[in-house]
């Protein structure tokens, strides 16, 4: 018997709506397939731009080894080679690194001292620098003196709150409860949960600072320092040297760099400003840390890592490595 008309076309609309849903599903089931696929390949560009990311450290490290100015005692700027992009063609793509001096900057770590990172104390020395730096970058003395005591607290091991410092009992109160580190910094980005620092005076501060891995004085070199970078030196003489005269200072090093201390400090343009015992032998000739900026591109996918160079060691070797934006 055939069917009636009725029902044909209701058999027909079923068809319809089956091979509807089954195209729809097709078309999320490839969707999800060609998802799948694209993560992998990324995956594996990913981890093929991380391997060529770790050749292009090794060779970071034998030009540190180069730098270091182990042989001579002095590193300087012969060379070009400070922040000096080199780029590397690899198959499918292409990586870009960066050397240049990780130790012309202020060491935030340096606000305290001690025998361990379990015992650590509050350096007035490097709070007084770190203020003196502030204040050249035009931040206010009653913001200063907030950060600067907020990071020494944040770094010392006690309990108890330096003036116009914060300890755990104040950043308990805030509105999502957190604690002081009582620790060197890891990260410069660390410095944002300090007591008194707001997004305004961390964008400021951010090009200057580092965390160095000690507590060190900020070793600043003054055969690498640019003289764009003046108000690291104008901050070892607190009110005495202001960043347009330490400037000229470094403008008129010599072409090979100074070859002592003594000689740095005795120069014409340092005439007037003796500096504190301790501060005479801050300044450093020879650099030991290198900062590492690399790009990997390959395949569609991009690799970006920073990477801190210990070159006081034989040989260099790798002690912090960041994937992503160092921010």
């Amino acid at each position: 018997m055939t069917a009636p008309a009725r029902e044909r076309g209701a058999a027909l609309l079923a068809v319809l709506l089956l091979v509807a849903v089954m195209a729809a599903i097709s078309v999320v089931a490839l969707e999800k397939l060609r998802l799948a696929t694209s993560l992998a390949t990324n995956a594996a560009a990913l981890d093929q731009a991380r391997a060529y990311a770790f050749g292009a450290e090794a060779l970071a490290m034998t030009k540190v080894g180069l730098l270091d100015g182990r042989q001579t005692g002095t590193t300087t700027l012969a060379g070009g080679w400070n922040g000096r992009v080199t780029r590397l063609p690899i198959p499918g793509g292409i990586a870009a690194l960066r050397v240049r001096d990780g130790g012309n900057c202020f060491n935030l770590n340096s606000l305290a001292e001690g025998i361990s990172a379990s015992q650590l104390t509050a350096r007035p020395a490097g709070i007084a620098q770190f203020l003196s730096l502030m204040r050249l970058l035009g931040i206010a003395d009653p913001d200063a003196r907030r950060v600067a005591a907020g990071l020494a607290d944040w770094l010392d091991t006690d309990s108890t709150a330096i003036p116009d410092g914060a300890e755990d009992s104040d950043y308990l109160r805030a509105q999502k409860p957190y604690r002081a580190g009582n620790t060197l910094l890891s990260e410069v980005s660390e410095l944002r949960a300090v007591s008194g620092v707001t997004s305004d005076i961390y964008r400021i501060l951010r090009p200057w600072v580092c965390a160095l891995p000690t507590t060190d004085m900020s070793p600043l070199n003054v055969n690498t320092l640019l003289p764009d970078q003046s108000v690291l030196l104008a901050m070892l003489l607190p009110y005495r040297m202001d960043a347009a005269r330490a400037a000229q200072v470094l403008v008129q090093r010599p072409p090979l760099g100074w070859n002592s201390i003594a000689e740095f400090w005795d120069q014409p343009g340092l005439a007037g400003v003796p500096p504190e015992a301790d501060v005479r032998s801050q300044p450093q000739l020879r650099t030991r840390w290198f900062a590492l900026d690399l790009d990997v591109e390959l395949g569609g996918a991009q690799v970006t890592e920073t990477a801190l160079i210990d070159g006081g060691l034989t040989p260099a070797k790798l002690v912090v490595r960041r994937w992503g934006i160092d921010e």
